[in-house]
This record gives structure tokens, C-alpha cells and sequence, in this order.
């Protein structure tokens, strides 16, 4: 499984996810432009001693890492949705994308596949979660749905 972060904007954020990744197995794909500098502190102290065991690719364009991807099947995460994560049937090929923390996914990217934009329920007039809570629930309810494929 792979997760794709669209031009995230905190560094903190991005390096929380690299430690997620790691853990779960799951290649993770920042979108530039980054709200950061690759060599960010916060970046690196966040993502602590984990950096080795991630996967971690930068692309200068979604459109460049849909063309590594043929036939992938993209969910985005957005509070636009109108299904829930957890009505989903999650693939081992599916790439969960998910939008920068103050302005969510543009809605070009969201008009591709409205079948394929999910939302995390929220209570009303909260209008978010954090970035890489929102990575790791949805990201693990992928998983327990393949049954933790290589974890223990």
C-alpha cells in the first residue's frame, strides 16, 4: 500500500508519517511542492531514527507518480467526501492521498473520482483532524482489512 502526501506543508506532520510508513511497510510519496526544506530540523527530529526502514520518494508532480503507478487505485482523503474510510473494501494496490494540512486537496484532484473521495467522521463544526492522525487511522483500517500483510 502506499501513501501519498500532496504537498504537505508541516514538517513535523511529514516526519510523524515517515515513522507510520515505516512501521506498516507502506512506501510514502511527498508531492511537491513541500511547505519545508528537505533538510528541515523538525522534519528530521520528527521522523527520529526511522528514516532507513521507510520508503520515502519525493515527485515533482502528482501526475509524474500516477505515471509509476498504471492502473493504481486512488482514494482521497478529504472533508468533501461524502463515504466514510470504513465503507471502503481496501486493496493491497490502493494509494491513500492525502492534501496539505491548511487547504485539503485542490478540487481538480477531488472532480477525477468523486466515488473515490472519503472523509473521516467528524462531530459537526470541527472542520479537521491532524494530518498524520488522519494518515494513521486511515492507513491502519487498510491494513486490518488485508489482515497486517508483513507485520506482526
Amino acid at each position: 500500500m502506499e501513501i501519498v502526501l500532496y504537498e504537505p506543508e508541516i514538517p513535523q506532520n511529514t516526519g510523524n508519517i515517515v515513522r507510520l510508513a515505516a512501521a506498516t511497510g507502506c512506501g510514502l510519496h511527498l508531492i511537491e511542492p513541500l511547505g519545508f526544506f528537505w533538510n528541515d530540523r523538525n522534519l528530521k527530529r520528527a521522523g527520529l531514527d526511522y528514516w532507513e526502514y521507510a520508503r520515502v520518494k519525493r515527485h515533482r508532480s502528482f501526475d509524474h507518480f500516477l505515471t509509476l503507478f498504471p492502473g493504481c487505485r486512488p482514494y482521497y482523503l478529504s472533508t468533501k467526501g461524502t463515504k466514510g474510510y470504513h465503507e471502503v473494501r481496501f486493496t493491497q494496490d490502493d494509494i491513500l492521498v492525502f492534501g496539505p494540512e491548511t487547504r485539503g486537496l485542490p478540487e481538480k484532484l477531488l472532480a477525477t473520482d468523486a466515488d473515490h473521495v472519503l472523509r473521516l467522521p467528524m462531530v459537526p463544526g470541527i472542520r479537521c483532524i491532524n494530518l498524520s492522525n488522519s494518515v494513521a487511522v486511515v492507513t491502519y483500517e487498510a491494513l486490518r482489512q488485508l489482515q497486517f500483510p508483513g507485520m506482526i
